[in-house]
This record gives structure tokens, C-alpha cells and sequence, in this order.
């Protein structure tokens, strides 16, 4: 069945603009636990521009849901993931001038030093993901390295979503649509588990959420959004409800 993993990054944004010790990412790790939440995701950049080295250790000591790290493969960041043992580590591409991350990790360009990683990650018992956009060269490049878990980049799908009036039956949102599901099926092919993410909310999700198995989306802003609004636990129970019920509906179709 699919799982619903929450980005929480944006509630430590929210206590960076201040520095102080409110709100706090483990508080609400808990919250999105309590709401339906199959796993926690932090993203710590070099740049530390919210998630902190002591919010990881915590959630990983205090909390009992699981713990998905997205990092950049540098050899810090490795070093941080074999002492901490989250869950599953995912590698990013990371730069110090974009708002979130932009665009899938390019394996191809680095694919040797991309494998080194992914075998000291394994070596330390973390199931690796790569965050790749929907292209076949990365699923295949993502083979090759040793890579569990591809997350493909939803984000084209969803500004196209956005640009073309929310309609999910517009030309351009089923392209997008459909490189999703064939970069799924390519992952699924390989023995690789298909996850998605990024920029995905309460109105585009549901089409992603019925792709034949997809296993895992992540999402934060959204869920972080509609939480200063209703709560964070109501606002993780709504996104995985929707989530299950597209899931269902495409179940019955067949």
C-alpha cells in the first residue's frame, strides 16, 4: 500500500527565521507520525539553512518513525549518515542559490563517484535513494551504482499542473504524467523501488498517487502550508487519504 513520508524542513525555516528553539522538528515529527505519517524526511544542506545536526540526532534518538535523510554525497554528509543510520539516505543535488532543490541528481556525470557512496551508505546498513528526474539513462544509471530507491522529480509535472488551470486531464499534465510512469516502470524493471516527490500537494497528488506501484511520495511545503491552517496532524491525515483514495480508485479500474 502506498506510504506518505513528511518533509518537515519548513518548521525549522520557520524557527531559522529566528533563531531560537521554536517551533521544533521533532514536535512535529511526532504530530505527523500521530496524522498518519509512514516516515519523516529532513534535508540537511551544508549550509544548514534549517534543518540542524542536532534536529537529526534527535529525531533519530526520540522519535520512532522512520528516518529518511536527503543529502548531498560529499563525504561529510556520509560520515553524518553512518553514525546516525536513518532509515534510508537520499542523495540530492544541492546548491547554495536555489529555494529547494532543483532538478534530479545526475548520475550519469558522476556515476563513479555517485557508486563509492552508495557502497559506504550500504556498508553502514542505509538503503540508498537517488532523486533523478524521469529519464531512463538516470533509472539505468541509478541500477548501476547499487541504488534501492529511485525518487523521480515530480516537480515538472506539477508546474505544469499548476500553469494549465489544475486540469489534470490537460495534454501537457497526462506528457508529464506519463514520463513519470514510464520512469516507474523502467525503476520497477530493475528491482529498484519506485518513490516519487517534490512540489506535489492537495491538488495535483492524486494522479501520482495512482501510478501503478509507486511505493512512497514525499512532501513537506504543502503539508507544512495547510498545517498552519488546520494543525499538522489533520493536515497529514488529509494528504494520505487522498493519497489511498486514488490509490483505490485505480485499483477498481484495473
Amino acid at each position: 500500500m502506498i506510504e506518505l513520508g513528511v518533509n518537515i524542513d519548513h518548521v525549522a525555516t520557520i524557527r531559522q527565521a529566528r533563531r531560537t528553539w521554536e517551533p521544533d522538528p521533532v514536535w512535529a515529527a511526532v504530530e505527523a507520525h500521530l496524522g498518519g505519517a509512514d516516515g519523516i524526511t529532513v534535508h540537511l544542506r551544508e549550509d544548514r539553512r534549517h534543518i540542524q545536526d542536532d534536529d537529526v540526532r534527535r529525531l533519530r534518538e526520540l522519535t520512532q518513525v522512520k528516518l529518511n535523510l536527503e543529502m548531498a554525497a560529499t563525504d561529510e554528509m556520509v560520515a553524518i549518515a553512518a553514525s546516525l543510520r536513518p532509515e534510508m539516505a537520499m542523495l540530492v543535488p544541492e546548491g547554495r542559490h536555489e529555494v529547494t532543490t532543483e532538478g534530479g541528481l545526475d548520475i550519469v556525470a558522476q556515476e563513479a563517484r555517485l557508486r563509492e557512496v552508495v557502497a559506504r551508505l550500504a556498508g553502514a546498513g542505509i538503503v540508498t535513494s537517488v532523486f533523478i528526474d524521469a529519464d531512463l539513462r538516470q533509472v539505468e544509471a541509478a541500477a548501476r551504482i547499487g541504488a534501492r530507491v529511485c525518487e523521480i522529480h515530480t516537480g515538472p509535472y506539477a508546474h505544469v499542473f499548476h500553469e494549465q488551470g489544475r486540469d489534470a486531464e490537460g495534454a501537457a499534465v497526462l506528457a508529464e504524467l506519463a514520463r513519470i510512469r514510464s520512469a516507474g516502470e523502467a525503476i520497477l524493471a530493475l528491482g529498484m523501488r519506485f518513490n516519487a516527490g517534490h512540489a506535489l500537494n492537495y491538488y495535483n497528488v492524486q494522479p501520482v498517487a495512482a501510478l501503478a506501484g509507486v511505493r512512497e511520495l514525499h512532501i513537506g511545503h504543502a503539508i507544512v502550508s495547510r498545517a498552519v491552517f488546520t494543525g499538522l496532524r489533520e493536515a497529514v491525515r488529509e494528504m494520505k487519504q487522498s493519497m489511498r483514495e486514488a490509490q483505490a480508485r485505480a485499483a477498481r479500474k484495473g
